[in-house]
């Protein structure tokens, strides 16, 4: 097994430096014998090692690339990193595959930026150690500054790296030394510092600021970024749109009175869409879409060839109002334009597939949905939306398949244990449903959902008293699922309690009136020697599901 010995410490070269050393070894190689290989993972390889970018060929493209950096206004979300990280971990297993073992002496480890620990727990976890065995070395920091490459850090969203080489770069610069770099300087690490989940120091910079500048935009801007936590706190608790509301109108009029033209559209237009979020918040959703209205007005007018990346997100929110309010096909029409505008960017092929399967047409979500595995690294929620298909299309193990994926990918993405937890208790390999019920529980422990796939193991194992106490705590937070009703009903039936059962199938029933309930109410109402009621419910069961083997038997035998 060949060894490298690689030195991880972020201040050499910030965000992946660790991956950038594994890849100088690898990407040759690769480039020589296997090019798909490295065409495949194009995106992974130029955001990791800069160094590479020449001799990785650019084969995904998206609008953004084209464009002067003003105009690139959608910065990575902090997940990315976690899909680029995946994406490497697929290159490096496949590399190591065809070329053999490899063992990596890892320096610094403790040293190394938030990408390069994710990368590292990434691949012990996916990659076989009879591939990749990673050995951690001594620790001996470099006593360079940290690495600065702001533009860098924006354009990827390296998030973590922005918020502590950005920290310590505001604490040696004074506002009247570079005003308008010091404000651009603020604003990206304050937007960092958001996206990692610190919002109360991003808070206090933009306090900081206000202080500090007198400059209309720069005063508008953090106004509108300040309203933008109020409403996308990571905590619901902390989030405000009241307040929200007077930061976002300071910020429309201070927008508003912008003399250039042009200028006063993107603005502008900027911050009556953040105050559309706002009033979303409020639950104010028709003062949202005449919001967003007026900014693609703004924009038509007055921006013609100009910011096409603001254009098309104006048209992906409206899109979102517009299904919001039912209008479903103008909704598809608003998202198709947006993905036409940009068809090498991802996202919104994965609202417009969520919309289409909303829709019954699943063939249309696939397409959708197959496309953002192609055009991102690996993207979690894509596989997790094709395993709801596969699964309403009665395909459980290419749904489990997915979800298996979706979990190898991110273990922490917790909805995927409540569909597999409850495939597995669907199929009767109730240890393998609790498992899943306890780790997606670990993460979310009031997930009715999850509560109620526990209460169905629970009563399937003959515990009678721990199943009651899930089915009621799944309904104590959730009183509409539909699925905690049934499932207490039948625990009630089991033990001989006909009254409380009916009571439970009859709430599930008024919730959601299915075949499948009927035909269960039916079967209580027999054993209770309500014959005529249990006929009456076969009855309808038969009308909704004329096909319904199961019903017609009843029926046949009532």
């Amino acid at each position: 097994m060949d060894t490298i010995i690689l030195d991880a410490d972020r201040r050499i070269a910030g965000p992946y430096t660790l991956a950038a050393g594994l890849l100088g070894h690898l990407v040759p190689q690769a480039l020589e014998h296997w090019p798909s290989l490295v065409a495949a993972h194009d995106i992974e390889l130029r955001a990791t090692a800069p160094g590479l970018r020449e001799a990785v060929p650019e084969r995904r493209t998206s609008l953004a690339g084209s464009l002067p950096r003003g105009q690139r206004i959608l910065v990575p979300g902090a997940r990315r990193s976690l899909r680029v990280a995946n994406g490497l971990a697929e290159f490096v297993r496949d590399h190591l595959r065809r070329a053999g073992p490899l063992t990596v002496a890892v320096t610094n480890l403790g040293e190394a930026d938030h990408t390069d620990a994710e990368l590292v727990a990434v691949m012990r976890r996916r990659i076989d150690p009879g591939l990749l065995r990673i050995d951690e070395g001594p620790s001996a920091p470099s006593t360079l500054p940290l690495c600065a490459d702001f533009d860098r850090f924006r354009d990827e969203g390296f998030h973590h790296a922005m918020a502590e080489s950005g920290l310590e770069a505001l604490r040696g610069m004074a506002y009247e030394d570079d005003p308008e770099g010091w404000q651009q300087l603020l604003q990206r690490v304050a937007a960092a510092l958001e996206a990692i989940e610190r919002e109360e120091e991003a808070r206090e910079l933009y306090d900081r600021a206000r202080r500090e500048s007198t400059d209309p935009k720069h005063r508008a801007t953090i106004a509108y970024a300040t309203a933008m936590i109020l409403v996308r706190h990571h905590d619901p608790a902390r989030r405000d749109p009241q307040e929200a509301l007077a930061w976002i109108n300071e910020a429309i009029t201070i927008t508003s009175l912008l003399p250039d033209r042009r200028e006063r559209a993107f603005h502008l237009g900027f911050d009556l869409n953040g105050k559309a979020l706002v009033e979303v918040r409020r639950g104010r959703y028709e003062a949202a879409m005449q919001l967003v209205q007026q900014a693609i007005d703004l924009a038509e007018a007055d921006l013609p060839g100009e910011h096409p990346i603001h254009r098309l997100v104006l048209y992906a929110n409206r899109a979102q109002l517009l299904a919001m309010a039912g209008r479903t096909e103008e909704a598809l029409a608003d998202y198709t334009r947006a993905v036409e505008a940009d068809p090498g960017y991802p996202d919104y092929y994965l609202e417009r597939g969520n919309l289409l399967h909303r829709l019954g047409r699943p063939e249309e979500a696939l397409a959708d949905y197959e496309a953002v595995m192609r055009l991102s690294p690996p993207f979690p929620e894509a596989y997790y939306n094709r395993a709801e298909l596969r699964f309403a299309a009665g395909d459980l193990d290419g749904a489990r398949a997915d979800l298996d994926h979706t979990l190898e990918l991110d273990p922490e993405f917790a909805p995927a244990y409540v569909n597999r937890s409850g495939i597995h208790a669907g199929q009767g390999e109730y240890a393998s449903a609790r498992q899943d019920v306890v780790r997606g529980l670990g993460l979310t422990p009031r997930d009715p959902h999850l509560l109620c796939v526990l209460g169905q193991v629970e009563l399937a194992e003959g515990r009678h008293p721990e199943a009651r106490t899930a089915f009621d705590g799944a309904l104590e937070i959730d009183p509409g699922l539909v699925a905690a009703w049934a499932g207490r009903a039948e625990l009630a039936f089991e033990r001989g309690d006909h009254d409380a059962a009916l009571a439970d199938l009859t709430h599930a029933l008024e919730l959601g009136e299915t075949a499948e309930l009927l035909f269960n109410r039916s079967v209580v109402y027999r054993a209770a020697g309500l014959a005529g009621q249990a006929r009456q419910d076969l009855l309808r069961a038969a009308e909704l599901a004329p096909d319904d083997e199961d019903v017609g038997r009843a029926l046949a035998e009532a």
